[in-house]
């Protein structure tokens, strides 16, 4: 029986189509060409990083992420706020909690990430970054990680993600239940793979989530 559910952050949560636009215009590039490239990578299985590197070749990201905070010390830059929260999340949140569920959010994130979950005051039992926890997705220590913070076994565990090859794969490795996302660019891709049959749930939105957990339960 599922007692936990445990989302992912970057695109299952939090849209990330702001911070990507704010990128382009610190690279000097226009949006779509971004995300063309962005998607390409997400096809491709390669990092996002890479985008950057092809976009601007030898580009020392951390230098650059440096030398931006310098520039614009009180603007959001490559972070995100409750108005990057997708319209779903609260509702569909609440709605699991109040069903009895645990919730929890987990996800590859910097530390700074953290402070600007726990400001949002999200319908969650706790909120952990693979930063926090110094091992990030797909690692297994990650999913480890999820199921001590749960206290729960990694089977009464449903996670939550966009991803194939950083959510449902590793976690399902690890003996969680998972639920594919239909979000974002990675999210459509891999819905549309073979693999996708791994998940336990393929679902459009948080809402269906819900119904799906009746029914695996």
């Amino acid at each position: 029986m599922i007692k936990a559910v445990v989302f992912d952050v970057g695109e299952t949560l939090i849209s990330e189509q702001r911070i990507w636009s704010r990128w382009a215009g610190r690279l000097g590039v226009d949006h779509f060409t971004l995300m063309g490239v962005l998607g390409g990578m997400a096809a491709l299985d390669r990092h996002h990083r890479e985008a950057f590197r092809i976009l601007r070749p030898g580009i020392d990201l951390d230098a650059e992420e440096a030398a931006w905070e310098r520039d614009d010390p009180g603007g959001l830059r490559n972070h995100f706020d409750a108005d990057d929260l997708y319209p779903d999340v609260r509702a569909a949140l609440s709605a699991i909690r109040a069903a009895g569920y645990q919730v929890i959010i987990a996800g590859n994130q910097p530390r700074r990430a953290y402070d600007a979950l726990v400001a949002m005051d999200l319908p969650a039992d706790s909120v952990h970054t693979s930063d926090g926890w110094g091992v990030s997705k797909p690692e297994a220590g990650f999913f480890a990680k999820v199921a001590a913070v749960a206290g729960r076994e990694p089977a009464e565990i449903l996670y939550v993600g966009d991803r194939l090859d950083n959510d449902v794969l590793p976690a399902a490795a690890a003996g969680m239940r998972t639920a594919l996302l239909r979000r974002g660019p990675w999210g459509y891709l891999h819905a549309d793979r073979p693999e996708a049959q791994a998940a336990d749930v393929i679902a459009d939105d948080l809402h269906a989530l819900l119904p799906a957990l009746a029914r695996l339960t």
